[in-house]
């Protein structure tokens, strides 16, 4: 059988859709870390100050994950060899779930390979056909994923609105079996933090199910960074609590905290866990030294919010607008797309990395410079940073 005439080359889609984003400058250049990911590194053959990673708690190159790696690969060898229901699951795993759980105050929590797998593989298991999803607007596009993969109605709240959240019950659970109210603890894009409480209580008068996300919570809110729900003492309170080891814990990985029966029934049902190879020892080794490390030394964490507070206050300061952030995550506001591409192309050219945070990540002139500091940031490259974005600012006439 021949081709047809008026079809396209297999990817002749492909070069339309990438020249496209040339053009309108909106596709992802891959920038070179040559070196590890701390406050300064080298990135694309530049020193530079590194301000746009979600290294929170600067553990990503600390001796002591980098010593637990290495003794678990020469324990437990360079990988798993198979998923976790078959000959994947070491005894170092059940530890990590083990000192997990007891860092997150809950009966019990499963490890995934992402935070990614985590919401896409779960959200779809506990939700089908005839039961609702309650999502907040401005949730990470793995919830967003995980949602479209349920057979479930699925309807949005405006952003952090409990008002418009008690609205959208009251016109949809009715009719469902079953309610998931979903949110992520905090919004990457804005660093602010969902009104959990408020969440937790309007969900649990209409017998909903509350789902945090809480990726960029971890390590950053609660007592020694244990996240959102020790944040607002909710502990008993929410359903599931998903959370990542790749940001404040300088890791990978992704995992669910919550009762004994959620973990007997997304080990039973989740496909990334059921069909994926489990996390090779080095990882696994290096999550248990960090959650043990925070646990043990309440100034990381500490820090991370004492150079927060020192950033946020010298942006303010210097003029800029900040939107409304609560985290360790500030945007510095921009509005056009090329402002904020040229401020971050002039940030490079003083030594600071940073990137340009555009449509359709964020809405039409909402475009901004999303920085982000760590307890490894000196006050002296926070200062550079200051005097770096300042500059700029001043040239392109934000400030």
């Amino acid at each position: 059988m021949q081709m047809s005439e008026k079809r396209e080359a297999p990817d002749l889609f492909m070069q339309k859709e990438i020249a496209r984003l040339k053009e309108a400058n909106l596709d992802w250049k891959v920038h070179e870390l040559d070196g590890p990911s701390q406050s300064k590194t080298i990135v694309d053959g530049k020193k530079s100050i590194v301000l746009c990673s979600n290294n929170y708690l600067g553990l990503a190159n600390h001796p002591k994950l980098k010593e637990a790696a290495v003794r678990a690969i020469e324990e437990y060898g360079a990988g798993s060899g198979s998923v976790r229901v078959i000959a994947g699951t070491m005894k170092i795993h059940i530890e990590l779930e083990r000192i997990l759980s007891e860092y997150k105050g809950v009966p019990d929590s499963i490890v995934f390979q992402s935070g990614f797998a985590a919401n896409s593989g779960c959200i779809q298991q506990l939700v089908e056909e005839g039961d609702l999803i309650v999502s907040d607007e401005l949730n990470h596009g793995s919830i967003i994923d995980g949602c479209r993969l349920t057979s479930a109605k699925r309807v949005v709240f405006k952003h952090k609105d409990i008002e418009d959240l008690g609205r959208v019950l009251d016109q949809n659970a009715s009719s469902a079996r079953r309610i998931l109210v979903i949110t992520d603890g905090v919004f990457s894009m804005d660093g602010d933090i969902a009104p959990l409480d408020k969440i937790t209580k309007v969900a649990k008068n209409y017998g909903a199910m509350v789902y945090v996300d809480d990726a960029h919570g971890d390590g950053v809110l609660g007592e020694n960074g244990r996240g959102i729900v020790n944040h607002f003492k909710l502990e008993g309170k929410v359903d599931i609590e998903m959370g990542t080891f790749s940001k404040a814990f300088g890791v990978v990985g992704g995992y669910v905290a919550g009762s004994h029966i959620l973990k007997q029934y997304l080990m039973n049902k989740v496909r990334p866990y059921l069909l994926s190879g489990s996390h090779p020892p080095a990882v696994v080794g290096a999550c248990l030294a960090a959650i043990r490390l925070v646990q043990s030394d309440p100034s990381i964490v500490q820090t991370l919010w004492e150079n927060t507070r020192y950033f946020k206050k010298g942006l303010k300061d210097a003029g800029f607008d900040i939107g409304h952030s609560e985290t360790p995550i500030t945007p510095i506001m921009c509005g056009e797309s090329s402002i904020a591409q040229n401020l971050a192309q002039l940030a490079f050219v003083g030594g600071v990395f940073v990137l340009p945070i555009v449509f359709p990540m964020v809405a039409k002139g909402k475009a901004r410079i999303r920085t982000i500091v760590t307890s490894s940031h000196s006050k002296e490259e926070l200062d550079t940073a200051l005097d770096v974005f300042e500059k700029g600012g001043k040239k392109l006439g934000l400030i």
